[in-house]
């Protein structure tokens, strides 16, 4: 079963990387939200932040907006909740 996170997405940000606001995790990329360019690059900046591969992490809900849901493959709460506080 994978873990289901929120996530807000900030496309065309300046400044690229990944911040905590509460308990959501604030994902600022480059690329704009043109033919889903933010949300591959979203993806591509979790899963290199949890070090995994980006295949196993998708968005399940809110691929249009910038709230989104992600869902990660082999990673569980604990690891998430590690990798969370150390930012």
């Amino acid at each position: 079963m994978p873990l289901r996170i929120s996530v807000k997405v900030k496309p065309g940000s300046r400044k690229p990387g990944l911040a905590r606001a509460e308990s959501t995790l604030v994902i600022a990329v480059r690329e704009r939200a043109v033919d889903g360019r933010a949300n591959a690059a979203a993806i591509a900046a979790v899963a290199a932040w949890l070090g995994i591969a980006p295949s196993r992490v998708t968005i399940e809900h809110g691929a249009s907006g910038r709230s989104k849901r992600l869902a990660i493959d082999g990673l569980d709460e604990r690891a998430y909740a590690v990798a969370l506080d150390a930012l």
